[in-house]
């Protein structure tokens, strides 16, 4: 099988591939050292496996996982992790594959066994215990055949229409598949909701004006493009502006 490492300790990869080529169970071995590269890599070598660090720094491996869920034929996710048995007691309850550091060569080869591909519903409910943030840090869209992750700072509004939701950043704009409301339970310190379909990053909040017509908009920094205010919304918005 091929098989993907990543981990952001350079003794911790050495060591998976010293392990992995002992017991002769990979045709190619493939290395990465952040949540970034995995998406890449696993978009440009399509692996069997990928062995996936959960602490690292930026975007962490259940993020990583996240998006690398989104992939036409996602590889079978195996997590590598040093936390205690008692912050584990998630992956054991959705049967999420781990191995706990120091790896057993024995454990491994169990692992690599028995690999299967997680299901959406198990990624969704994975959280750790003991994580102070498990949100994530980036929007994944897929554009082509590929997924490209846009930074959450650089993203000015959601905008829901039909099924799917606009992400607007300051590159341009892309399609998602998820839930305005699920987003702004994600993200609700840093987005505002200022209509039924549409969110707003705060701190790219330029103006709040008002047309000829009495109907209020939203100006964000970087985009010509303004945003209809509810009335329903328009007190809140107000306070907000205040405060910032």
């Amino acid at each position: 099988m091929k098989i993907l490492i990543i981990d952001d300790e350079h003794l911790a990869r050495q060591r998976l591939r010293q392990v992995i080529e002992e017991l002769g169970a990979a045709t190619t071995i493939e290395e990465g050292s952040n949540g970034e590269q995995a998406l890449q890599l696993c978009q440009q070598h399509q692996p069997d496996v990928i062995l996936l660090d959960i602490r690292m720094p930026g975007m962490d491996g259940i993020e990583a996982a996240q998006h690398i869920m989104k992939l036409e034929t996602p590889p079978a996710i195996i997590f590598t992790t040093a936390y205690d048995q008692y912050a584990l007691s998630a992956f054991d309850a959705h049967a999420v594959d781990y191995l706990l550091k120091p790896i057993r060569k024995e454990r491994l080869a169990e692992a690599l066994e028995s690999a299967k591909r997680l299901t959406k519903a198990q990624m969704q409910n994975l959280t750790v215990e003991g994580q102070t943030d498990s949100r994530r840090q980036h929007i994944s869209a897929r554009l082509g055949g590929e997924l490209r992750l846009i930074n959450i700072v650089d993203i000015r509004y959601f905008l829901a229409e039909h099924k799917y939701v606009t992400v607007r950043y300051t590159e341009g704009s892309v399609l998602i598949e998820e839930s305005l409301r699920s987003l702004e339970a994600e993200f609700e310190d840093i987005f505002l909701r200022i209509h039924r379909n549409a969110l707003v990053a705060k701190s790219a909040i330029e103006a709040l004006e008002k047309n000829k017509s009495g109907a209020h908009k939203i100006r964000l920094t970087g985009i010509e493009e303004t945003l209809e205010v509810s009335r329903r919304h328009l007190p809140n918005i107000r306070k907000i502006m205040k405060s910032l």
